[in-house]
């Protein structure tokens, strides 16, 4: 799953694909690169964002929707927590909603991705808003809490009419998790405890804070961890990696494809 941000505050490449042109030809290089699917996303929820209006967050990705879905068949996703932008985007082509709040963040979601009988990601996030912060959450066990989110909302989301089978998981990675590096290897470690869900398992570390915490490393020079983070996913079970660095990125799913499958 290639990353492509319609924003101009994105932590990962600050506002490099905020125009409409640019974000085009962004999309079409993923493809080459060999993505399969594309999550597309135009308001940033990560430590320091601020908050987008709806319409502006619709202003900025239908219209790409629109050009790059005559473009190619390849799988759209709507990276938004706000129901009338999922809503728009499915309209406009996307084929499946990635929502960082697990249909926290608005109480129409549910009733959209039942209606248009897409695949949702639920992604455990500790903040119930779309202002992630960088607190040091602390767990007593992180895998134990997350799978109580994870059962919680899958119920949530099927008592809205959400087919099980619609779903994919996301344990969250970072700051999402915490601003403490541990638990988002724990996550890595422990992936396979997700798997009494029977559900597919997205995983995101790509470039995340916790990576350049452990390497010392500023954004742009997290490529070989975020690739080690996606490795030992793989291995572990993870289904789908979401990922900003794509050609790299597909070339280590593939070997370690290879590997599992020797």
């Amino acid at each position: 799953m290639g990353v492509l941000n319609l924003t101009p505050d994105s932590f990962s490449d600050g506002g490099r694909f905020f125009d409409k042109h640019k974000a085009v030809a962004r999309f079409e290089q993923m493809i080459a690169e060999g993505a399969d699917i594309i999550d597309l996303g135009a308001e940033s929820t990560g430590p320091g964002s601020k908050e987008v209006s709806q319409d502006e967050e619709s202003a900025r990705i239908i219209p790409v929707i629109k050009t790059v879905r005559k473009l190619s068949d390849i799988w759209i996703s709507i990276d938004t927590y706000k129901s009338e932008v999922a809503e728009m985007a499915l309209k406009a082509g996307a084929d499946m909603v990635n929502d960082v709040l697990a249909l926290r963040g608005d109480n129409r979601m549910a009733e959209v991705i039942s209606k248009h009988n897409v695949p949702v990601v639920l992604m455990y996030s500790k903040d119930a808003t779309g202002r992630t912060t960088g607190a040091k959450k602390e767990y007593k066990d992180v895998i134990g809490y997350i799978n109580n989110f994870f059962e919680e909302r899958i119920k949530f989301a099927q008592s809205s009419g959400i087919k099980k089978e619609q779903i994919i998981l996301d344990p969250g990675q970072g700051a999402f998790v915490s601003g403490e590096p541990k638990y988002s290897f724990q996550i890595l470690k422990r992936l396979k405890e997700f798997s009494d869900f029977k559900l597919p398992i997205l995983i995101g570390p790509s470039r995340k804070s916790f990576i350049g915490l452990t390497l010392n490393l500023p954004l742009h020079e997290r490529l070989e961890g975020s690739l080690a983070c996606a490795a030992v996913a793989l291995m572990n079970g993870a289904k789908i990696i979401r990922a900003h660095d794509v050609k790299a990125t597909r070339r280590v799913v593939d070997m370690v494809h290879a590997i599992i499958s020797s």
